[in-house]
């Protein structure tokens, strides 16, 4: 017996079974659907945080102050006398003091991230306005209760209204509005277009935040960044004397880290969406079990006019690679629905199609169909003829 009647046999025996059948694929259906679905939202998620990263600008370096020294830290007037001073190679820095407070207007409220910083930052960080103004010098060193609101922020509490020159609680506190930041997440909450930024010196009262633990530091060029954080690491040592008391990285390092950690990630949603495969395949051996079991007597007639075990043996491992196949070919289907029509339409995180991974779920579909069709194939195959016949 040829292959493509082993073929032909084996499509005919799926095609009497549709149910099964489709009951068999079922559980391969679900599995690779959970590891493609899986890793694009993993994916997505890093695209998301790295198109973040990126945007801030390759020349961009955090400081962060983790710990405490008995003599005194480093304060904002500190840095910006060092950038002064190495100003060829440092052309500006930023404090920033963050915090999650309710911002009100009227009886409306939200909760949104207030960050406290200096007119600076909108360089740094490539932070516009697109209406009324950002912060001034003035607002800092005067304490001005002004607010510049990202436009999430703004649909919360102003709807069409147009919030300049309007009034805003933050913490009980009542600030100007003085200016929209530009859209950069269509208004999303938890986005970059959910904060509302007010002068260092006033966020530091609000917050009780006597010390500083963050600034954002823009070397001239990228060129320079590796020669400003070797400064920076040498000026602060100076003033801390424990170099594990701060730390100072750049955007490179930052996206590194985000590439291992979302690397091991993705591997271990994958491997967890990859169980239902092996659950699926268990499925697979045991519905080929019954079918060996309910064809035994067409078994001992074939085997009884001629057909060698290696025949049997063909025709039931290509029935299940084919459950396998056609499963693993919806599964595919699946699995990008979901990443296009759920994570894509919700617009939870980018929409991300890995076909590597498509083609591994895939392949390992098919492989399973083998592993798990073996053994039943086997059974069928290793029958013995006149026992087989005298089933009923």
């Amino acid at each position: 017996m040829g292959f493509l009647q082993a073929y032909k046999m084996a499509v005919k025996s799926i095609r009497s079974n549709k149910v099964r059948s489709f009951l068999t694929m079922l559980g391969v259906i679900i599995g690779v659907g959970s590891v493609i679905a899986a890793v694009g939202f993993a994916q997505g998620s890093t695209k998301s945080i790295t198109d973040t990263i990126q945007g801030m600008g390759t020349n961009l370096i955090q400081i962060s102050i983790t710990g405490r020294n008995s003599n005194r830290n480093v304060t904002y007037e500190d840095l910006a006398a060092f950038a002064a001073e190495n100003s060829e190679e440092i052309t500006a820095v930023a404090p920033q003091v963050n915090a999650a407070m309710t911002v009100k207007h009227g009886t409306k409220n939200t909760e949104t991230s207030i960050n406290g910083t200096s007119p600076e930052y909108e360089t740094i960080r490539n932070v516009h306005v697109q209406a009324g103004r950002f912060l001034l010098q003035l607002d800092v060193d005067y304490m001005q209760k002004v607010a510049v609101l990202g436009t999430a922020v703004v649909n919360e509490l102003f709807e069409d209204a147009d919030p300049i020159g309007q009034s805003v609680k933050i913490n009980g506190q009542v600030f100007k509005v003085v200016g929209i930041l530009e859209e950069k997440e269509n208004g999303q909450t938890d986005s970059q277009d959910d904060q509302v930024i007010i002068p260092v010196t006033v966020a530091q009262r609000l917050g009780r935040a006597t010390v500083i633990r963050n600034f954002a530091v823009q070397a001239a060029t990228p060129e320079a960044v590796d020669s400003v954080m070797s400064k920076l690491n040498s000026f602060l040592e100076k003033i801390y004397k424990d170099t594990s008391t701060f730390r100072v990285f750049n955007q490179a390092q930052m996206l590194s880290t985000l590439n291992n950690v979302t690397g091991t990630m993705t591997v271990v949603l994958a491997g967890i969406a990859a169980i239902s495969l092996i659950v699926g395949g268990i499925g697979i051996m045991n519905i080929m079990l019954v079918s060996v079991t309910e064809r035994t007597r067409e078994i001992g007639i074939r085997k009884a006019i001629g057909a060698k075990k290696r025949n049997i043996m063909v025709q039931f491992l290509i029935e299940a690679v084919i459950v396998t196949g056609i499963g693993g070919l919806l599964g595919v289907a699946v699995g990008v629905s979901v990443i296009r029509f759920v994570i894509g339409i919700m617009d939870i995180v980018p929409e991300v199609y890995s076909i590597p991974w498509i083609l591994l779920s895939f392949g390992i579909s098919l492989i399973i169909g083998v592993l798990f069709g073996l053994f039943p194939a086997y059974k069928a195959a290793s029958m013995n003829p006149i026992e087989a016949l005298r089933a009923e």
